[in-house]
């Protein structure tokens, strides 16, 4: 994958109705999900979720099909797992065996814990 795809990518899952829509699409698996159903799954009107599809079909990310009076719509296997390969293909200093069997983190440092908000 090419770096402006990537981005591409990223920018449009960097939207939280987007990436709500785009993980039940990956939760659907192939069969993928008409849009009434993921309207109603994440609450959003048909007009909004016309726009959020759009832009995942636009960064590659959804396709769609009709089936009778229905659009169903699936995510792009072959794009996401593109995009995983292209933020991965450096982990670990190139050696997959590392990544797979241990957590991403610098020689000597502890791996990050999730912040605690501080009481002020």
């Amino acid at each position: 994958m090419e770096t402006k795809a990537a981005v591409r990518a990223l920018a449009a899952l960097a939207q939280g109705t987007r990436l709500e829509v785009f993980r039940l699409l990956v939760e659907a698996g192939h069969g993928g999900r008409a849009a009434g159903e993921i309207a109603e799954a994440v609450g959003v009107a048909p007009a909004t979720l016309s726009f959020h599809l759009k832009e995942l079909a636009n960064a590659g990310l959804a396709d769609s099909r009709q089936d009778g009076r229905h659009v169903i719509y699936g995510a792009n296997f072959q794009t996401m797992s593109a995009l995983l390969s292209y933020l991965t293909e450096n982990c670990c200093a190139r050696d997959a065996s590392r990544c797979a069997a241990e957590p991403c983190t610098t020689p000597d440092a502890a791996p990050r814990r999730a912040r605690r908000p501080t009481a002020r």
